[in-house]
C-alpha cells in the first residue's frame, strides 16, 4: 500500500500517535528509565543507556526531522548546545562566513572560538556581503534568516548554491521562521539548527535545541559527537517539546496576524522613527525616536512582559543592548545598525487590540 506524504499541519498533529503499541497510548510515554534491559547476551532492544539514545527522545527525532524534510535529528539540551554540536563536527582551523547580526550568544562563543584559534570567522551583513564572501577557503556558510534582531533576510538557496560551489557546507538558524515558514533543507542547506527552547516549544517552560540533517554521514559526525559529550535532551523536556509543537502551525500564524497589526501601529506612531518586520512570523524591532525614554516605555507596559526570550504564546520585550546582546561590544553593535535605541518584541497569541493599546499607553509618554 503506497502512503501519500503528510502536510506538515497534519505530521505537528499527530506527533506520537502509534508509537506505543503495547498499550496503544495516543500520547507518546515518557520514559525515565537510563538504562535498558537486553533480552539476551549479544542482543539489544535498540536502546542500551539513554544518553546515546531514549525512547522519548527518539519519537521526537523523528517528528524534528519531518517537519524540516530532513532525514535525522538530533534534540539537545538547548539552542546553545545545538549550535556548538553542530560547529564542532567542523575540523580546526575551518574558516566560517557568519552573519553579522545574530544572537548574542551564538555571537559569544564564536568570538572565544576564534580567539582561541580555533575557528576563524568573516562576518557579514548583507546577503550581497555574504555571497561576496564565500570563496574556496571557505569551509562553512553560517546563516540567521531573519537575523536577531534586525530581521536581515537572504536567499538560503542562492547561498547555498554559491557555497556548495566553493566546497562549504551551509548551517541555517531556523529559530525564528520555524519550517512552517522556511525549510532551509529543502532550500539547499546541510544542517538546521533550532533553539527549541522558542517557537518549536512555544511556552517558555522548556529549554531545549534541535538539529537537522537530510546527509548520514553529517548525522553519523554529530551523533558521535552528541554521545561522546552528552547535551542531550531529558525524556520529560521532550515530552514537554512534543507538545509544544502540536500547536506550533496555529501558533505561527497567530503571531504573525498580530504582529501584522502591531508593526503597522508602530509605523505610524510618533515615537517610533524605524520599524523592522519582515511580515511573516512574530518578530518585530522598532527604533524609538527618544532613546532616553526606553525605560519608561519598557516600565508603562501592563500586557506585554519585559522579559528575555522569544516565541511563547505570551507577548515579550527585550533591550538587546543590556540582555540578549549585551556581549557584543558596543561599537561592533553599532557598526551594523543594532543601536541603542532598539526594542525587539515577540508577539504572542494574545488580542492584538490589547497589544496595540498597551504599546500606545507606553510610547505616549
Amino acid at each position: 500500500m503506497t502512503t501519500t506524504p503528510k502536510k506538515i499541519d497534519t505530521i505537528l498533529s499527530h506527533i506520537g500517535i502509534n508509537h506505543d503499541e503495547a498499550t496503544g497510548s495516543l500520547i507518546s510515554p515518557i520514559h525515565f528509565s537510563t538504562t535498558y534491559q537486553h533480552p539476551e547476551f549479544g542482543k539489544s532492544t535498540g536502546f542500551d543507556y539513554t544518553r546515546t539514545k531514549n525512547p522519548t527522545r527518539a519519537t521526537l527525532e523523528e517528528a524534528l526531522a519531518a517537519i524540516e524534510a530532513g532525514n535525522f535529528a538530533i534534540a539537545t539540551s538547548s539552542g546553545m548546545s545545538a549550535i556548538v554540536l553542530a560547529l564542532e563536527i567542523f575540523p580546526v582551523g575551518s574558516k566560517i562566513v557568519a552573519s553579522r547580526d545574530l544572537y548574542g550568544g551564538s555571537f559569544r562563543w564564536f568570538n572565544d572560538q576564534q580567539k582561541r584559534g580555533i575557528y576563524s570567522f568573516d562576518y557579514v551583513v548583507t546577503e550581497a556581503e555574504m555571497l561576496a564572501a564565500i570563496t574556496p577557503e571557505t569551509d562553512v556558510v553560517y546563516i540567521e534568516t531573519p537575523t536577531n534582531p534586525l530581521m536581515i533576510e537572504v536567499d538560503i538557496e542562492k547561498v547555498a548554491k554559491k557555497a556548495h560551489e566553493n566546497g562549504a557546507k551551509v548551517i541555517v538558524d531556523n529559530t525564528f521562521y520555524t519550517p512552517i515558514y522556511q525549510q532551509p533543507l529543502v532550500l539547499g542547506a546541510d544542517i538546521v539548527v533550532h533553539s527549541a527552547t522558542k517557537y518549536l516549544s512555544g511556552h517558555n517552560d522548556v529549554l531545549a535545541g534541535a538539529v537537522i540533517v537530510k546527509d548520514e554521514t553529517l548525522y553519523e559526525k554529530l551523533i558521535y559527537n552528541l554521545n561522546t559529550t552528552g547535551p542531550v535532551l531529558s525524556p520529560f523536556d521532550s515530552y514537554l517539546v512534543m507538545r509544544g509543537l502540536k500547536t506550533l502551525s496555529l501558533r505561527m500564524k497567530r503571531a504573525t496576524e498580530n504582529a501584522s497589526k502591531i508593526a503597522d501601529f508602530l509605523a505610524h506612531n510618533a515615537a517610533v522613527k524605524e520599524v523592522l518586520f519582515t511580515g511573516r512570523g512574530g518578530m518585530i524591532s522598532f527604533k524609538v525616536v527618544d532613546e532616553s525614554r526606553i525605560p519608561a516605555i519598557i516600565n508603562g507596559l501592563s500586557v506585554i512582559t519585559f522579559a528575555e526570550s522569544l516565541g511563547g504564546v505570551e507577548s515579550l520585550i527585550t533591550y538587546p543592548t543590556t540582555q540578549t546582546h549585551a556581549d557584543i561590544p558596543a561599537d561592533v553593535r553599532a557598526s551594523y545598525g543594532l543601536t541603542d535605541d532598539l526594542l525587539r518584541l515577540s508577539i504572542g497569541i494574545e488580542d492584538a487590540d490589547d497589544l496595540i493599546q498597551d504599546l500606545a499607553n507606553a510610547l505616549k509618554g
